[in-house]
């Protein structure tokens, strides 16, 4: 178990080890740092993930390249219109010794990819959510705890919407962040052609442990915050409730639900993370703005007039900053 003489240095010692697993994921993945830094910090902050971008821009890669450098054990689950509740979480089967036996399910990872969430039926997502929020599965009324640590980043394919379940406002909220996947630019697009159609594949190195992201999780925990970061973070939430005493004018023109307490929660995480990674010890105001877009996107739901006006969120919560 890794031990440090205080929390000054293993905050020292985080803000390294995330140098290097930068290092080690840019020998694969070019470009999307923000997103890079989106999946590591919920990693962190012991949080999920949801990637939504088109296809073929690495999605799946992301994930697999962020398990290898945290030695982790990775398990992809590809969401189709058929799959059931079992398939994910397991089912018990009679042996040889005709006694019951359980069979673990793919969720039982360290990192579980769920590929297009939003093809699978709503029995099925519910499945993979109670696992997220409960790090346990329950099968014929027993309770079988999820390997630790436990994460989901799940994808979601924003064109080809027919035939797709996308998942509810209610249960959007339990992840901390919705990033979001760009097309690459001119020259990260060049150099990812380039190392794709060559004979040398690069090797990643191990960075951190399973039991290192846990002491780190707790780390986080640990971080303070000063009375005027968490006054912002719960105000900046509370301003998203339309009709409401902090409410702007633009939110009561064009939003019609605003974020929950779960948002405020994960802004104050997100911002601790933010100030870890990037050397400092306790998160002010920019580490929270840094982290709101992700944080917030998938909580707030516009209203038809946001939507014939062609309003982004966005702009919303950067009105809101």
């Amino acid at each position: 178990m890794i031990t440090y003489n205080s929390d000054v240095e293993a905050a020292d010692a985080l803000h390294k080890k995330y140098k290097e697993l930068k290092i080690e994921i840019g020998k694969i993945i070019i470009g999307q740092h923000e997103v890079v830094d989106a999946v590591l910090m919920s990693i962190f902050a012991n949080g999920h993930t949801l990637l939504v971008g088109v296809p073929g821009l690495a999605k799946t890669l992301l994930v697999r390249t962020i398990a290898d450098v945290l030695d982790l054990k990775f398990n992809r689950i590809q969401f189709t219109p058929d799959l059931m509740p079992s398939d994910i979480t397991g089912s018990e089967i009679l042996d040889e010794k005709r006694e019951f036996k359980f069979l673990r399910g793919p969720l039982f990872a360290n990192i579980v990819l769920a590929d297009e969430i939003n093809r699978t039926p709503p029995k099925t997502q519910a499945a993979l959510l109670e696992a997220m929020q409960e790090k346990s599965v329950t099968v014929n009324g027993k309770n079988h705890p999820l390997d630790q640590p436990f994460f989901v980043l799940a994808t979601q394919n924003p064109i080809e919407q027919e035939g797709t379940y996308p998942l509810p406002e209610a249960q959007l909220d339990r992840f901390m962040f919705n990033a979001i996947l760009d097309y690459p630019k001119y020259e990260e697009e060049l150099l990812v052609v380039k190392n794709t159609t060559g004979g040398n594949i690069p090797v990643v190195n191990k960075v951190l442990s399973g039991s290192e992201i846990l002491y780190f999780q707790n780390l986080v925990r640990k971080v303070p915050v000063a009375d005027n970061v968490l006054e912002y973070a719960v105000k900046l939430v509370s301003k998203t409730r339309p009709n409401t005493p902090h409410a702007t004018a633009q939110i009561n023109e064009f939003i019609s639900f605003g974020a929950g307490p779960r948002a405020g929660q994960f802004l104050v995480l997100g911002a601790k993370c933010h100030a870890l990674i990037n050397g400092s010890y306790s998160p002010d105001i920019d580490d929270v703005k840094a982290v709101a877009k992700d944080v917030m996107r998938h909580r707030l739901i516009k209203n038809y007039k946001a939507e014939a006006e062609g309003i982004s969120i966005e702009s919303i919560i950067e009105g809101l900053m």
